[in-house]
């Protein structure tokens, strides 16, 4: 298949965004009520959940909020290029001085929901809520609503949620393709609404 010719503002050749995914604060942790650790995307390949705290895991994600980010932040600053801020509301919600450093820089935020967990066996009232209370935190944290959405770990509901929630102009939780794209979702009730 051919890709459709795009065409970018300015006469640009191709068009890229610059995504970071800002989780630290917002995994599975016995210190945020969890029943276990996280395991999930880590540098500890084959990670066991643990029922107790998991101190090189914790580590991990200790280090991404205290020194990491701060790296990263500076060098798109540096070149002056933009970035998208997938961010989990809970981890924002714990390092406000970091979600000022995010907008004072004019990068996006886009909710990548308010915990950084599976949804996959979460009933759907749960994931709604979470939809819910994420957009929620990123707004009085930042005074904006998010236009985009990435949960990551998401639910076979998830999308239709998305669209359902409303103004939100995209979400990137499908990685089948390298170019955004138009898609119907079909809403409660069996209406069918554009969805990018």
């Amino acid at each position: 298949a051919r890709p459709p010719h795009a065409r970018w503002p300015g006469g640009a050749r191709v068009a890229l965004q610059f995504v970071l995914n800002y989780e630290e604060g917002g995994e599975n942790c016995v210190l945020h009520g969890d029943a276990a650790s996280e395991q999930f995307l880590s540098e500890i390949v084959g990670a066991a959940a643990y029922p107790d705290r998991h101190m090189s895991m914790e580590g991990i994600y200790e280090y991404g909020s205290r020194a990491g980010v701060w790296r990263i932040l500076r060098e798109f600053e540096k070149r002056g290029l933009p970035l998208t801020v997938f961010g989990v509301s809970m981890a924002l919600q714990r390092h406000p001085e970091l979600t000022r450093a995010f907008v004072e820089l004019g990068h996006e935020i886009a909710c990548h929901g308010w915990r950084w967990i599976h949804y996959q066996g979460i009933d759907e009232a749960t994931e709604r809520e979470h939809m819910r209370i994420g957009m929620q935190i990123i707004k009085d944290l930042t005074g904006e609503l998010p236009l985009g959405w990435y949960t990551g770990r998401d639910s076979p509901n998830t999308r239709r949620l998305v669209v359902e929630h409303g103004g939100l102009l995209y979400d990137s939780d499908y990685y089948g393709d390298d170019l955004p794209f138009w898609t119907e979702v079909e809403v409660t009730g069996g209406e069918k609404k554009p969805h990018l």
